[in-house]
């Protein structure tokens, strides 16, 4: 089964996420103390272990949690294939896929350091759809695929 690995934030922008033991997920915000949240379609970050895994004999930088600047780490879950639009459950909470990638920013040190960067190809961002508390360990569940 798929499952959250880490919850992660930063309070303020341009800063790397940390891990922590549990986010508060917001409807119209994301997560609570997170410097990203804000009512727009890209309120949480989510990425996949096994995309970072990718990268770890390749980059001289220790790949801890929230170094691609993700919300929420994930493992047994293809989230880059995911349609946006599809809804997760996230233990108790409920979010929709709302966007697929983004746009690297030219300062990265990962992309610096490797010359590439996941995130901008397999990181996903989603939105609110059910508030609550995401912990690591939590089981991610698919619910739907709209078109």
């Amino acid at each position: 089964m798929a499952r959250v690995v880490s919850v992660n934030i930063s309070e303020r922008k341009g800063e790397l996420k940390h891990p922590v033991p549990e986010i508060q997920l917001k409807l119209r915000h994301g997560i609570v103390g997170d410097a990203h949240a804000g009512d727009w379609h890209r309120q949480i970050s989510m990425l996949a272990e096994e995309s970072v895994d990718t990268m770890r004999d390749k980059c001289p930088i220790p790949l801890d949690p929230g170094v691609f600047a993700e919300n929420i780490n994930t493992v047994g879950i293809d989230l880059k294939h995911l349609p946006v639009g599809t809804h997760l459950r996230i233990g108790s909470t409920e979010v929709e896929v709302t966007q697929i990638g983004k746009e690297c920013h030219n300062d990265c040190a990962i992309k610096k350091a490797v010359g590439k960067c996941v995130m901008p190809t397999e990181g996903i961002f989603v939105i609110v759809v059910t508030e609550g508390v995401v912990r690591a360990g939590d089981d991610i569940e698919i619910l739907e695929a709209n078109a």
